[in-house]
């Protein structure tokens, strides 16, 4: 389904039952509103899952140019206000985690609960201008350049070597995203900061981790330190698409948690 919405058309998925509460997800860079599959299946049993593709990824509009970070956020509230959500979990991981926290802090009313996974919520110096790198690959070289290599960091190198079948669902998602797309959203994540003000969020909130996901795990435990009353949940073994790598145990912490 597609809605107009902030001046693009989005593309998004709705599962469960009518009058149940709402639980919407939000993917990382170069995936898709199919990243969350497993997921929703567990879930829309109890809640009613909505799942739309970001900015210029999957079959949302893809408009050319460097995003605001905050253009993201406005994406989708603009989405929840579409149906008329009034209040919705919101869970994201990686671009989608730091969509959670930004709306958690931008629009306190509007949200129950969110679940922020694999997400420092903020650029480094460092990352930025890896960021930078990576959007000079694209431009030049296309989305085929970075996935290989993007597959490397996203999983423990174990898992790569064993090459299960939700690796080649990760390449095709990449391999799906507009270069416009990714350079739009890469940017955003070269300038972005809802870490600093974690500690204003007001409503429950879960932070949950892949342990092998580089320096993500130290970088979201202070998240958890600095926002009182916050749950912290490291899964073992699994990379930066912790909902992917270990669907059966991120599926238990997101039950957990809701209930």
């Amino acid at each position: 389904m597609k809605v107009k919405a902030n001046g693009i058309a989005i593309n998004y998925q709705v599962d469960g039952p009518e009058r149940a509460p709402w639980l919407v997800f939000s993917h990382s860079l170069a995936t898709s509103l199919a990243m969350w599959d497993e997921q929703a299946a567990a879930l829309k049993g109890r809640f009613r899952v909505l799942r739309y593709d970001q900015r210029s990824h999957g079959e949302t509009e893809a408009p050319a140019g460097r995003y605001a970070f905050d253009t993201l956020l406005d994406n989708a509230l603009a989405l929840m206000d579409a149906p008329g959500i009034v209040k919705a979990t919101f869970a994201g991981l990686s671009m989608g985690g730091a969509t959670a926290l930004g709306l958690a802090e931008r629009h306190p009313e509007r949200f129950e609960r969110i679940i922020v996974a694999d997400s420092p919520c903020q650029s480094t110096p460092q990352s930025s201008q890896q960021w930078e790198e990576r959007i000079a690959v694209a431009r030049k070289q296309g989305i085929e350049a970075l996935i290989e290599p993007t597959v490397a960091r996203w999983f423990p190198p174990e898992t790569v070597a064993k090459n299960p079948p939700y690796l080649d669902k990760i390449r095709a998602m990449m391999r799906a995203t507009p270069v416009d797309g990714f350079i739009g959203c890469a940017a955003a994540l070269a300038a972005h900061d809802y870490a600093s003000a974690v500690a204003m969020v007001k409503c429950p909130t879960l932070f949950i981790v892949g342990e092998k996901d580089g320096a993500t795990p130290a970088a979201m435990a202070k998240l958890h330190e600095k926002l009182a009353g916050s749950r912290f949940v490291t899964l073992p073994g699994a990379g930066h698409i912790s909902n992917m790598d270990r669907a059966g145990e991120f599926n238990q912490a997101l039950r957990d948690f809701l209930n």
